[in-house]
């Protein structure tokens, strides 16, 4: 009965439940305040800098917001994604979208790695061999 008592304390402390937030804390009426901005300044004192900017095609400043649950053995999940998406052009701020969970497509990640094409395997023999020489003693600055 002792060793059943310790087998069902040690499962059931394998179950934590927790939540974890990750990126922004967005306001629970971000649609009407992002609504009323109209310069950059205006969108980072409200929301913040963002937490990335397109580099090709129309400038776009993206934040991201989700709750990351953690289930003992199960695995993580996400929910109460928001992305919130500024389309931005000389410090004017030129249209926002909110994007929350339905509006977001689920992403399943392949498993493995991928390959890369022109990549060389060495065994840790071969790495240890190939880095001789390589390295200069520390202080010579060179």
């Amino acid at each position: 009965m002792k060793k059943l008592f310790i087998i069902l304390m040690l499962v059931l402390s394998a179950c934590t439940f927790q939540t974890k937030h990750r990126g922004y804390v967005f306001p629970d009426d971000l649609e009407t305040r992002v609504a009323n901005i109209k310069t950059t300044a205006q969108l980072q004192d409200e929301i913040g800098d963002p937490q990335t900017r397109t580099i090709y095609g129309d400038e776009v400043w993206v934040y991201y917001s989700a709750d990351e649950n953690m289930r003992g053995p199960l695995p993580q999940t996400y929910d109460n994604k928001t992305v919130l998406l500024a389309w931005v052009k000389n410090g004017r701020v030129l249209k926002t979208q909110v994007l929350h969970d339905d509006d977001l497509k689920d992403i399943k990640l392949a498993e493995g790695e991928t390959e890369i094409p022109a990549a060389i395997e060495l065994n840790a023999l071969e790495e240890m061999f190939n880095n001789i020489g390589r390295f200069s003693p520390a202080g010579l600055g060179q």
